[in-house]
């Protein structure tokens, strides 16, 4: 029997609303994704549910649905996968949250990314306010993405920086049992960081500076079933953000590091997919994550998000032509434009070597009317390994 390979391309965000300047096409209706478009149009398409009812629109509960993981049943919050990704183990009392470095002006959520901090600023805010908190530790990520851990901590309803940008934050600090001291660490965040030889620097250079930390999504440590023993197939993740690392370490697959991923618009497409070619002929399956069409939505810029989709479909093109594998190609969740953060519609999806269906094109719309239907999340992954070898 043939070899069987399976590769899924994973476009952060890259769904999103009909739009007037665009003629009412969506941006991945309007961008030119020939290669997208040649899976759905030789494959069967549908639409996925990638967020169950009563859970937040975040990339963590949309990747584990897809993955296969149902996140109703094991997910505990996005600190813990990204403290996985970065090697933190967390004892039985600890809470990780994710920590972002963020930009807070007349008491406003201005920027939930600091402007894109570089990871060393990140790393030199962090530690001198690391000296400031002695009980919390800090652990520095990529750009403004970093883990606060907090020893027996009880838990916390937090918002995401990226829900508030624009919004007044006093309604939104956090609550419940770690809410004093994750509020201390903002506050004393505020002070740390305000004249900070890094924001000094970057404001001389017209960036924006990281004002305070914010400390969102905690929870323990999570306990995935490892994907071979899951599936029955060897698994790889190729992405350059901490949080889809972080799935592959608890779900016991390869994570695979690729120089030039950045987790950004400017990000090497190329790499990834050179990178993902070579692993399959080791892996059995290979997840590429590309982060760029999220970060576009988030800035609310149309151009780059088109940008980002036709660059990611120039990935796709390599890779087809690459292998000989039952490819698929979908969003996680939509990140519309008109909202700037994420939205919880189902998102379109096309496999290639499992059939036709007669799409002409990969896009919200044409999915909709595809063969496979509207599915769950955790239904989508025994869809693309099930049927004949390729």
């Amino acid at each position: 029997m043939r070899e069987r390979k399976f590769v899924v391309v994973l476009g952060d965000g890259m769904a999103d609303e009909p739009l007037g300047e665009l003629g009412g096409k969506t941006p991945l209706e309007y961008a030119k994704t020939p290669n997208m478009d040649r899976i759905a149009r030789e494959g069967c398409c549908g639409m996925l549910r990638t967020i169950p009812p009563g859970c937040e629109a975040g990339s963590d509960i949309a990747n584990l649905s897809i993955l296969g993981y149902d996140p109703r049943e094991c997910y505990t919050g996005r600190g813990p996968l990204e403290a996985a990704s970065m090697g933190i183990e967390l004892a039985g009392s600890e809470i990780a949250y994710r920590c972002n470095l963020v930009t807070i002006r007349d008491g406003t959520m201005a920027d939930s990314s600091a402007g894109h901090i570089s990871s060393a600023e990140g790393a030199a805010l962090l530690s001198d306010l690391q000296e400031a908190i002695p009980p919390v530790r800090f652990y520095p990520g990529v750009s403004y993405r970093n883990v606060l851990v907090l020893p027996g901590g009880g838990g916390a309803r937090t918002v995401p920086p990226h829900d508030i940008v624009g919004q007044a934050i006093g309604r939104n600090l956090p609550e419940g049992d770690d809410a004093g001291v994750l509020r201390s660490c903002i506050e004393a965040s505020g002070h740390v960081f305000a004249r900070h030889p890094v924001n000094l620097a970057r404001v001389s250079r017209g960036l924006p500076p990281a004002t305070h930390v914010w400390p969102w999504s905690g929870g323990r440590a999570p306990a995935l079933a490892p994907f071979s023993g899951k599936y029955g197939v060897s698994g790889g993740v190729i992405s350059a953000v901490d949080l889809l690392r972080g799935i592959a370490r608890c779900a016991k697959m390869e994570v695979i590091v690729v120089p030039g991923a950045t987790g950004y618009l400017d990000t090497d497409y190329q790499a990834k997919a050179r990178y993902a070619l070579d692993a399959l002929r080791r892996l059995d399956f290979v997840y590429v994550h590309v982060e760029a069409p999220d970060e576009a939505g988030h800035l609310g810029s149309l151009e780059e998000k088109i940008r980002a989709i036709e660059r990611l479909d120039g990935l796709v093109g390599t890779i087809i032509e690459g292998c000989r594998a039952r490819i698929a190609v979908l969003p996680d969740h939509p990140t519309p434009l008109r909202l700037r953060t994420h939205s919880r519609d189902p998102v379109p999806f096309a496999i290639l070597g499992a059939g036709k269906d007669g799409c002409r094109s990969f896009c919200e719309r044409e999915a909709a009317c595809g063969s496979l239907g509207v599915l769950d999340g955790p239904e989508f992954l025994p869809l693309l390994l099930d049927g004949a070898p390729i």
